[in-house]
């Protein structure tokens, strides 16, 4: 089974042309900005160092996040470009969830961790099943690294670029008996080749993307954000606090009664 498979959800461009686990040829590169001007170039480059065309192919796979806005908008843009013009079928694959494919077989839970904006980071929870499928633990989340430390119940494998930057913190907000267990090789970056392996086994079981393609987007609310900066203090009693402070500094400032009346 051939696909295409593109993986944008970084600042780091991944494509690649798979034949079931064999790989036809790949591209991996930093595309900071550039996925929009980059992309199309490689696939087509791609092509021609497989020997393929498009309509040679049996789908097209597509990492849908969570990660950059910018780079997954320009990834399932340009598939469905493709998918409009082919007629081949589109496969949708989580990113985090392509990253667990690059530790198949590992036993036990495993936590690929990607960069967020400023100190927050994206992580998911998977582990391999006996009929040997991810099975996805905890779904996607973003936010601290003490938020993932308070995932993390067992020996977990975790790896990727969020967690080579965040380690320290993650380690210092983990409980005493939850145990971090190496990764086979550290990888890093999400890459297209687990994208289509992981886009290949979803198209074998038929699930094929919709009308409606969106990618991923994981992101807190305002007020969630202001909760954790508030250290765990409700909206509620925060409004609760400063009535009663404003009220505290209106009665200090009104002069008090002596009890004396004037004759």
């Amino acid at each position: 089974m051939k696909v295409l498979a593109v993986e944008t959800a970084t600042s780091w461009q991944s494509v690649a042309l798979l034949d079931t686990d064999t790989v036809l040829a790949r591209e991996d590169k930093e595309a900071t900005g550039a996925h929009g001007t980059l992309l199309l170039p490689t696939i087509t480059r791609l092509l021609a160092e497989a020997g393929l065309t498009l309509r040679q192919l049996d789908g097209l796979v597509c990492s849908i996040g969570p990660g950059s806005f910018t780079g997954l908008r320009v990834g399932t843009a340009t598939l469905l470009g493709l998918r409009a013009a082919t007629d081949l079928p589109l496969v949708l694959v989580p990113t985090l969830e392509a990253m667990a494919w690059s530790l198949k077989g590992t036993s036990g839970p495993i936590c690929p961790v990607l960069p967020s904006r400023k100190d927050e980071i994206y992580w998911a929870v998977f582990r391999w099943g006996t009929d040997g499928l991810v099975e996805r633990l905890v779904s996607e989340h973003v936010g601290s690294p003490q938020a993932l430390a308070q995932t993390l119940t067992d020996a977990t494998t975790i790896f990727g670029e969020g967690w080579m930057m965040m380690e320290p913190a993650i380690r210092a907000a983990l409980g005493p008996d939850v145990l971090i267990i190496p990764a086979p090789g550290d990888p890093v970056r999400p890459s297209a080749v687990t994208v289509g392996q992981a886009g290949i086994e979803r198209l074998r079981r038929g699930e094929i993307a919709g009308d409606q393609v969106a990618p991923l987007y994981v992101q807190r609310t305002e007020a969630e954000i202001r909760y954790e900066q508030s250290g765990g203090v409700s909206p509620v009693a925060r409004r609760q606090a400063r009535v009663a402070s404003k009220t505290s500094a209106r009665a200090a400032r009104q002069p008090r009664s002596t009890g004396k009346t004037r004759g």
